[in-house]
């Protein structure tokens, strides 16, 4: 228990050294002349959405953490978790500087006009996320068995995330997001690399 809450201390530790740097940053590029974003914008849109699906990457990221004694995967989980913290508090932290709403009354992936995706199944509100059922499954595993199945949660996860990360290089107009996104695409599909590997060394693969 107490390695649990070191643990995310940690992270929120992390959140809160990153959100230091946020004023500047956000204040660097109004300098530059860059309005405010309205509240239905790519850069909003991206960062609400983005909060909500690095939450969960650091919620399966504790779970497996207290399901293995594997080094290599709990190592992994911990960088998930502490990076994904630091960006969320970043987002979140934007958002209120704009002065802008954390949810928003459009449907998730709107700003990158697929508002019109059907509605999250069983918790999975944006591509790439863990269903409940399945955050449930991970809960019960243990060993090698939660090991492989938290490898291909995260693996969907991040291709997800990317995919979201790309769209915000794409619309967004803040310097500093579109920075942070690119940095996003470029660190997840590095680990998704790596992920593969560690799946291969277990006898399994990816699920898609």
């Amino acid at each position: 228990m107490k390695g649990h809450i070191a643990w995310v201390a940690g992270a929120a530790a992390a959140a809160l050294v990153a959100a230091g740097a946020i004023t500047y940053a956000v204040a660097e590029d109004g300098g530059s002349g860059t309005a405010v974003p309205g509240a239905e914008s790519a850069d909003a849109g991206f960062a609400r959405d983005m909060a909500v699906h690095h939450q969960q990457a650091v919620e399966m990221s504790y779970i497996v953490r207290d399901r293995t004694k594997d080094e290599e995967v709990r190592r992994l989980a911990y960088d998930i978790a502490q990076t994904q913290a630091n960006q969320r508090g970043m987002l979140i932290g934007w958002l209120d500087l704009w002065g802008l709403p954390k949810v928003s009354a459009e449907p998730p992936m709107t700003w990158m006009g697929m508002g019109g995706m059907p509605a999250g199944k069983d918790g999975a509100l944006m591509p790439g996320m863990a269903t409940n059922s399945e955050l449930t499954k991970l809960g019960t595993l243990s060993g090698e068995q939660a090991e492989v199945f938290y490898l291909q949660l995260m693996t969907d996860h991040h291709k997800g995330g990317v995919h979201m990360a790309e769209g915000c290089v794409t619309r967004c107009t803040v310097g500093v997001e579109k920075r942070l996104a690119q940095g996003m695409v470029e660190a997840q599909q590095s680990e998704i690399a790596l992920m593969d590997d560690m799946l291969k060394k277990r006898g399994a693969a990816p699920r898609s």
